[in-house]
């Protein structure tokens, strides 16, 4: 209260300075004339009245108005239409400012609204419709066995993934979500995303270590797998000798590791492995990364309350942990 009653006279500080002003000028007239001390005293004491009457007045209307303006600054979503009304010339110029501004920033959002639907829509429909000559080329590959061919089938793979990798994205973003927490077998999930990865670990000579027996975890499986594929690309794309291990972690029955014997990531790289679009040293040497994938797996798993970390050394390998634990939040 003390902040607004000092605005308030900070606002009318020229009209109080002009009415003392003019008290001082009556008293020295007064005094002047040799008026008695009653008639100024009567004087002054109804000049006070009803400067007190208009100043509490004014000061009601201040602070209602302040209060209605900090209610609508507190809950103003779609329309400004309950701007306090005002007998301001100056005020009213500003609110008309105002609704004309939030006016064409409404229109700017509808519009960028509407050219994201539409983007959306059509890469979601490219999407869809790429699929189609992806998996005409991988029959007439499957259909010639041969090593030429195995690389053409672990290629086409890898666009497959991608366009998938841009379907996903798109789920992300948008404020829809088709996420369902279910009961899952988390070794049966693992070996069905593995499967689509044989060919790459035949042609990179990668051996694999699988040691998950069958456990139920609450997530979603189309999105947990989908993230859990991300980490194995990576695991597979900087790993050219050696192994990948997955596995349970001992000290934690919840918390799954996928660790590989790759090239590893630098150590003022880990700390921004999650942003968008960051690709880090390795990516800036392989001049193919997108800095997207370990993005996605982090918003995905994040969704599904999972949590996800990295430990890596150069020249050693990389260690991902995915904490499934967090899920029976989610499901009473």
């Amino acid at each position: 209260m003390a902040k607004i009653l000092n605005a308030y006279l900070r606002r009318h500080i020229k009209v109080a300075l002009l009415v003392t002003m003019y008290a001082m000028i009556f008293a020295m007239i007064f005094k002047l004339h040799n008026l008695s001390a009653d008639a100024v005293l009567y004087a002054f004491v109804l000049s006070l009245f009803f400067t007190i009457l208009l100043f509490g007045y004014g000061f009601t209307r201040f602070y209602k108005n302040h209060r209605h303006l900090m209610d609508l600054s507190n809950h103003v979503t779609l329309s400004i239409a309950e701007l306090p009304e005002t007998g301001d010339l100056i005020v009213s110029d500003y609110q008309r400012l105002i609704k004309i501004l939030y006016e064409a920033l409404h229109k700017l959002e509808t519009d960028s609204d509407y050219a994201k639907t539409e983007m959306i829509d059509y890469y979601t429909l490219w999407a869809h419709q790429i699929k189609t000559p992806i998996s005409a080329l991988s029959l007439l590959v499957e259909s010639e066995p041969s090593e030429r061919n195995l690389m053409m089938k672990s290629e086409l793979f890898k666009i497959g993934q991608y366009v998938e990798m841009v379907l996903q994205y798109l789920r992300l973003e948008s404020e829809t979500s088709d996420i369902r927490i279910e009961k899952q077998d988390l070794a049966t999930m693992l070996k069905a995303s593995i499967r689509k990865y044989r060919t790459i670990f035949i042609e990179k000579n990668i051996k694999l270590n699988f040691d998950v027996e069958s456990m139920h975890v609450l997530t979603d499986d189309k999105w947990f797998c989908f993230a859990f594929e991300q980490i194995l690309s990576n695991a597979l794309k900087y790993t050219h000798t050696g192994e990948i291990n997955i596995c349970v972690s001992k000290d934690h029955p919840m918390k799954l590791l996928i660790r590989d014997t790759g090239i590893g990531i630098q150590a003022e790289d880990l700390p921004r492995v999650f942003e968008r679009g960051f690709t880090g040293y390795n990516g800036r040497m392989d001049k193919k990364s997108t800095g997207i994938g370990l993005y996605l797996c982090k918003k995905a798993l994040g969704k599904l309350s999972h949590t996800l970390t990295i430990q890596s050394e150069v020249g050693v390998g990389t260690t991902v942990f995915i904490d499934l634990s967090r899920t029976e939040t989610f499901i009473e």
